[in-house]
């Protein structure tokens, strides 16, 4: 038996002198409170009721355990209505796991307009590239770019990107522009040590990454930010998103390779969160409000 619906019958039971009393006002037969009754008074080893056939009185055990019962029931409801009001009104501390660069340029910014909108979430943003277990590090949502992996994890899209290999025209008038892919293996390449599609003796090519060109260079980062400054520096080629490379193609400092392969194709810009049937409000709020801000701007 639940033991807090039997600590219920029991209280209402005690208050009303009567299981059959007990079992009306909380929707059941006289029978199952009974049942309720009896399993109480089996799992503690005492009896909690004298019984007659007009009514129920309190032994001196069961004035004791109802004392117990009328302090715990109430604490209990009140953590279940904390709980369920998070589901229903935006509340609590709500920690977000993004890309640093990313999260840097476009989640950040719209940080504060979010928290006048909900004034009672708190925003814990944490700035990583790495691909963190959002379950193990009890985040709430995340932000992926890329292609997703197969997991229990719900996800919303918010919008696309692509990929870019540019470089500063400084480089190129240096050591010359490549025309194929091929010609990437007599160039400084910059490689990102977090892509599956770029590591420091390849890159990936082709829509599903199906060409792998051999690559050299003198830089490795783990950062998409520290390649980008290294590139417009004119220390070499970077194949990097276009979120990363975009206000530097509009300056001028850097510019697009057209080469005779497509770059490949990077994939979606995803929120996750784990997989529950009715996230809190503070979830839903975040991934609805992301969803607009990116609806209007897409990175």
């Amino acid at each position: 038996m639940d033991r807090i619906t039997s600590m219920r019958v029991f209280v209402r039971a005690a208050s009303a002198g009567s299981l059959s009393a007990a079992a009306r006002h909380l929707g059941m037969s006289p029978a199952m409170a009974s049942k309720h009754v009896n399993a109480l008074e089996a799992r503690l080893g005492v009896k909690l009721f004298h019984r007659t056939t007009r009514r129920l009185s309190l032994t001196e055990a069961g004035s004791n355990y109802l004392e117990a019962c009328q302090r715990i029931l109430p604490e209990i409801d009140e953590a279940e209505a904390a709980a369920a009001s998070q589901r229903i009104k935006a509340t609590g501390l709500l920690r977000m796991n993004v890309p640093l660069s990313f999260g840097s340029r476009f989640v950040a910014p719209l940080i504060p307009e979010f928290s006048r909108r909900h004034p009672e979430v708190r925003v814990e943003l944490g700035l990583s590239d790495a691909q963190l277990d959002l379950i193990a590090g009890n985040w709430d949502l995340a932000i992926r770019i890329g292609r997703l992996a197969d997991s229990p994890l719900q996800s919303r899209q918010l919008g696309d990107s692509r990929m870019q290999v540019c470089a500063a025209p400084e480089y190129l008038d240096r050591r010359g522009v490549p025309r194929t892919v091929g010609e990437l293996a007599q160039h400084n390449c910059l490689s990102y040590t977090l892509s599956a599609m770029q590591d420091s003796k390849q890159w990936s090519f082709g829509a599903h990454g199906e060409l792998r060109v051999p690559i050299s260079g003198n830089l490795l980062a783990n950062n998409g930010d520290a390649l980008l400054a290294a590139a417009v520096a004119g220390q070499g080629i970077i194949y990097q998103p276009h979120f990363i490379v975009g206000e530097a193609l509009a300056r001028c400092e850097l510019v697009v390779l057209e080469l005779d392969k497509p770059v490949m194709e990077l994939g979606g810009i995803h929120v996750l969160y784990p997989p529950d049937r009715r996230p809190p409000a503070k979830v839903r709020v975040m991934i609805d409000y992301l969803a607009e801000a990116f609806g209007r701007a897409p990175p």
